[in-house]
């Protein structure tokens, strides 16, 4: 499916990618601290719609 070159990109690509994104984000801590205040309400409520949507799809059939 994939040649071993590609995987071996795919791979290299998603480790530099995740630790540039967690270097990103160690560097603006201080500010997520100030601008997403209580931020995970918002993600738990967001989980919680679409489980509830899940759940109603899936009973439906």
């Amino acid at each position: 499916m994939f040649s071993s070159g590609q995987l071996k990109f795919a791979v290299l690509f998603a480790i530099t990618f995740f630790v540039i994104l967690i270097f990103s984000y160690r560097k603006d801590i201080h500010l997520h601290k100030i601008h997403y205040k209580n931020a995970y309400f918002v993600a738990i409520a967001m989980a919680i719609i679409i489980a509830l949507f899940t759940m109603i799809t899936f009973s439906m059939h």
